[in-house]
């Protein structure tokens, strides 16, 4: 039996090896910026050249790191069973998670927008954990009816009581990044041996690693948690114009954080991926476009060259609301990540710049995705399958319909959905010309009106609220 799977790649053997030649060369001749003199000395006592802050990775460091970090990664969801693994191989698909950290929310029948608060957080998470084709739950907002002082606590309490999924965790105040960790692990157990939280962390582009990345990244490898680490670059702003220009320079970095991670503790598990975006100058923001699409592909191609677990793109950030432009970015991004090499794209669900996050957007992309793995999967190609039989049997100008094979698997191909109903012409008009995107809204709408929380929602929160009193005073 063999399987028809369409694939896509992107750079060749000598075209990844150029990459890493210049991404050596940056990190040799013009090294990175590291504001931490911790940090600093570990580059140091690692084998390193500083001058000033500005750190210089010889080639065999880099080497060492590659070799030294894992190459798979298994996550595991809260109750301690597991989930899926990054990395290790072309067997394991994209997994998708909804996200990250967007400061408005746009309201599910209206589109308007509204500061982020803790019950549309609590309203994200049970979205994501009702949702089929998302794998993990990235924090979707940062809170804005609470203080500073606590939102990020409150995000974090509402997403363990509110899924069992993985976690991807980003937190806004650094000073709160430990007792963030510590709440957690509070809630949930032990962090070590099965994770299900993966803290999310960015360098600054170009080629700057900020003393509050490296001080997170510390604190996630003493807790002995894997964590992400992502940098961010638009083309002609923060990186160079080039698509060939932005993929060396962020590969730079990436290659630049393996190295501090390994050598904070040889060993030490490490998605590493990029944001790449375009900037439009005119209009001053950051956008997603087929190049853009390009460059997440290629970054994934190098970490299955360099043999280390990857986390991409989500294709957010460019409708205006669940809307045509959103749409397009989505099946863009979930169809190339599913067909290229791309680990883990943890960040689906915002729009405007990647400012508010849209409940509709989200279940548009499950969707999406759900139609994106089924082209990635192909179909068997043997004698079974052709059906030899049957075609014989059917001769010309007949029909299938109750052929032996599709007694046998008709309801395994089943084209109707939750949200749509396929509608001819006349249905559609009987219907009364309804539009896709009234009947998507309903759908969502709906959805959140009925999703339940977990069975242990009411202890897990009042053990957090405790926690958060006692520590916060």
């Amino acid at each position: 039996m063999s399987t028809v799977r369409p694939k896509i790649t992107i750079l060749d053997p000598e075209q990844i090896a150029q990459i890493h030649k210049y991404s050596l060369q940056i990190l040799s001749t013009v090294g990175i910026r590291v504001n931490a003199k911790q940090a600093g000395n570990l580059f140091l006592k690692g084998g390193c050249k500083i001058k000033d802050s500005q750190v210089f990775i010889p080639p065999e460091i880099v080497e060492w790191a590659i070799k030294a970090a894992p190459a798979k990664i298994d996550i595991y969801n809260r109750k301690g069973n597991h989930a899926f693994r990054v990395g290790g191989g072309a067997e394991n698909q994209t997994r998708f998670g909804i996200g990250v950290t967007n400061l408005y929310y746009q309201d599910v029948l209206t589109d308007n927008v509204e500061h982020f608060s803790r019950k549309h957080l609590r309203a994200a998470a049970r979205l994501g954990e009702a949702l089929s084709e998302f794998d993990i739950i990235s924090t979707p907002g940062v809170i804005q009816d609470l203080p500073v002082q606590t939102a990020d606590l409150y995000a974090a309490l509402e997403m363990v009581a509110n899924t069992v999924k993985p976690l991807v965790l980003l937190v806004s105040e650094h000073q709160l990044f430990d007792k963030v960790l510590d709440l957690i692990g509070h809630l949930a157990g032990d962090l070590h041996g099965r994770p299900f939280l993966i803290p999310y962390v960015n360098p600054i582009t170009p080629l700057v690693l900020n003393r509050e990345t490296s001080e997170k990244m510390t604190t996630c490898i003493q807790h002995g948690l894997p964590l992400i680490y992502n940098n961010y670059g638009m083309s002609g702003a923060t990186a160079p114009i080039t698509p060939a220009g932005t993929l060396a320079v962020l590969n730079a970095e990436l290659l630049a954080g393996l190295v501090f991670s390994q050598l904070v503790k040889k060993g030490t598990p490490i998605i590493l991926g990029s944001l790449p975006a375009g900037f439009d100058m005119k209009n001053m923001l950051s956008i997603y476009t087929p190049h853009t699409m390009l460059l997440n592909l290629a970054c994934a191609e190098m970490m299955a060259h360099y043999n280390l677990p990857h986390s991409g793109t989500s294709g957010s950030g460019t409708g205006w609301g669940p809307d045509l432009l959103a749409s397009g970015a989505q099946w863009m991004n979930h169809l190339t990540c599913c067909m290229g090499k791309v680990g883990l794209a943890p960040s689906v669900g915002g729009n405007l710049d990647s400012l508010a996050f849209s409940p509709v957007l989200v279940v548009y992309a499950d969707q999406i995705i759900h139609q994106a793995r089924l082209f990635s999967r192909g179909f068997t190609l043997d004698d079974d399958s052709v059906g030899m039989d049957d075609v014989a049997a059917t001769g010309s100008g007949g029909n299938f319909l109750a052929s032996d094979l599709t007694c046998k698997l008709f309801r395994k191909t089943d084209y109707s959905n939750k949200i749509w109903p396929n509608l001819n012409l006349d249905n559609w008009q009987a219907e009364g010309s309804p539009k896709a995107i009234d009947l998507l809204k309903t759908y969502t709408n709906q959805l959140l009106e009925n999703i339940s929380a977990p069975e242990d929602h009411g202890h897990i929160i009042d053990m957090g609220e405790a926690f958060i009193s006692k520590t916060i005073k």
